[in-house]
């Protein structure tokens, strides 16, 4: 039986295989599997020769094939809930390429808030083979995370806590910057503090307030209203024309949005659709320093969250799990890194 050259199989497959890249370039398959095998030992002479080859081939390897035979897919889960808030998007880039830089890649699913979506959702991503997944703006019940500890698939939860010491998590420091918030309207001689919330199941929501309420506490300041505005444009919107169903005498003179996306839909019903001035007669303060934050037309003061750090460190809190290369590294933590107060024009200074 006659060997068929690379020429004949690529013409009668049309696949360019690494044994078609090894036979052109003179080299073992091996060698071609190194080369694109990110970390392994290669001599240049060799890689030149293979890239240049499999360049003129077409070839591109089997990263599914490889990640059967090596056991890593070298990739990253990435579960959110909804991309309408800012912060998201541009967390979800910066996590990407913070995951490219270290050799792996970001497959993203969609789910809603519910525990029956998320947990089918958890499924779907378990069946791809993930060595890892980052769970944003989602909760994780204590079956769900056992079914991912039982699978081997370590988890990460980003700008998300819970009560679950088993769970490795990074955050701001959402109280802190709750007290920021209020203990920075006192000083500035506000009297009439309100409060509009998140999605009052996500920990954000509730270490925000917690911060917040007891900072005015220690002030010996009462709450002197509460909306909810569940983390959607809408429900701020409403819940900021409850607040103000008196007439701006009757309403507060001050308001802490538990995040921005929510802040602008404040500030954009006081002043186009209730005719109140933004800070004259109420100052609006939110919490995340989306871009869209520091836009004239908003000029909103927030509190930051260290989104870079918070990149930083849930990528290397997942791999060291991932990679197992530091026994003690991988002990599960809770991370949380402060942010400043971002003073701007939005509330009185």
């Amino acid at each position: 039986m006659t060997k068929m050259t690379a020429k004949q199989r690529m013409g009668a497959l049309n696949k360019v295989t690494a044994v078609d890249v090894a036979e052109r370039a003179g080299v073992s398959q091996s060698a071609v599997s190194r080369v694109f095998t990110p970390g392994a030992s290669v001599s240049p002479q060799t890689k030149n020769k293979v890239l240049k080859v499999a360049m003129e081939l077409g070839y591109r390897p089997n990263s599914l094939a490889r990640a059967m035979v090596s056991g890593k897919s070298r990739m990253i889960g990435l579960v959110v809930a909804y991309l309408q808030n800012q912060f998201y998007p541009e967390a979800i880039e910066k996590l990407s390429k913070a995951m490219q830089e270290r050799n792996y890649h970001l497959l993203v699913f969609m789910t809603s808030k519910t525990e029956g979506d998320v947990s089918e959702v958890f499924d779907e991503i378990l069946d791809y083979q993930v060595d890892g997944i980052i769970a944003a703006s989602v909760a994780l019940s204590s079956d769900l995370s056992k079914r991912c500890a039982n699978a081997g698939v370590p988890v990460v939860l980003f700008n998300r806590s819970q009560d679950d010491d088993s769970l490795s998590s990074v955050t701001s420091e959402n109280y802190q910057g709750g007290r920021k918030i209020a203990e920075h309207l006192i000083a500035t001689g506000h009297q009439r503090i309100s409060f509009i919330a998140g999605w009052e199941g996500a920990s954000t929501q509730r270490d925000r307030q917690a911060g917040f309420i007891d900072a005015l506490q220690d002030a010996g300041v009462d709450l002197w209203s509460r909306g909810v505005g569940n983390f959607i444009m809408e429900d701020a919107k409403a819940a900021t024309h409850a607040m103000f169903a008196g007439g701006v005498e009757n309403g507060p003179d001050a308001i802490f949005v538990a995040n921005d996306h929510m802040a602008f839909a404040v500030m954009d019903t006081l002043r186009f659709e209730l005719g109140i001035a933004v800070p004259e007669q109420v100052s609006v303060i939110g919490y995340d320093d989306v871009p869209a934050a520091s836009w004239p037309s908003y000029n909103l003061t927030t509190v930051r969250q260290p989104t870079n750090q918070m990149v930083t460190a849930t990528v290397d809190l997942l791999l060291a799990q991932v990679e197992n290369t530091d026994l003690s590294s991988t002990a599960p933590r809770q991370i949380k890194i402060d942010g400043p107060l971002i003073i701007r024009g939005s509330a009185k200074s």
